[in-house]
């Protein structure tokens, strides 16, 4: 799985620090640090803090698929 996050729209909201601590990280109050590359295991954290996003400035995306939208991806996630 790779992530990528649009810095320039990210507003340091921090929903997805909260919700996928493993993975995003503010540093200070509006600089957001992420590991592009999660593992596997942590998707459904990934998915619920990019689905959170107010400014959807995450994008998920599969090595071996084309690039989908975080709702196209959310049919599993609860």
């Amino acid at each position: 799985m790779r992530l990528v996050v649009d810095l320039n729209r990210c507003q340091g909201y921090a929903q997805c620090a909260f919700l996928a601590p493993d993975v995003f990280a503010m540093h200070g109050e509006e600089s957001l640090l992420y590991n592009p590359h999660a593992d596997e295991a942590q998707r459904e954290q990934v998915m619920r803090a990019a689905t959170a996003c107010p400014v959807q400035a995450i994008l998920v995306e599969d090595p071996d698929e084309a690039p989908a939208t975080v709702g196209e991806r959310l049919s599993g996630v609860r």
